[in-house]
């Protein structure tokens, strides 16, 4: 599984993996009924306590995206409406934009410095910004 995890960000670890499971389910890298690794197999992958991704894992289930059979593993759910969809599109938005805030400050920049440059991003990169309009 992909993931990537920042030990520096304020964003607490198992909220960072629930937050890019979130988005791999809303852009349909995850589909229904893909299986997820282990807790103990993404913890040893990610070089983290199995506890951390256990908390991860039972948030991921609370939500209703994922659940964990005992004994056979632990699946992405039937998709979810579009309703909910929508809600962790959005989610991940926020998460992804809370990333690059939070990796920006890290680089000391300002919170207004770093907006600035993502707004000229969008008008300099030709492929990004049609997109947008």
């Amino acid at each position: 599984m992909n993931m990537n995890i920042d030990l520096r960000s304020d964003i607490p670890i198992y909220l960072q993996i629930v937050e890019q499971i979130q988005e791999q389910v809303a852009s349909g890298g995850l589909k229904a009924g893909d299986q997820l690794p282990t807790v103990r197999a993404l913890a040893s992958e990610l070089r983290i306590n199995f506890n951390t991704v256990s908390r991860a894992y039972r948030l991921l289930d609370e939500a209703g995206i994922i659940s964990t059979q005992q004994g056979r593993g632990t699946y992405i759910l039937e998709m979810p409406p579009p309703e909910n969809i929508e809600r962790l599109r959005q989610q991940s938005l926020d998460s992804l934009a809370r990333r690059y805030l939070d990796q920006a400050r890290q680089l000391g920049f300002t919170q207004e410095q770093a907006l600035e440059h993502l707004h000229k991003q969008v008008h300099v990169l030709p492929t990004i910004s049609s997109d947008f309009e």
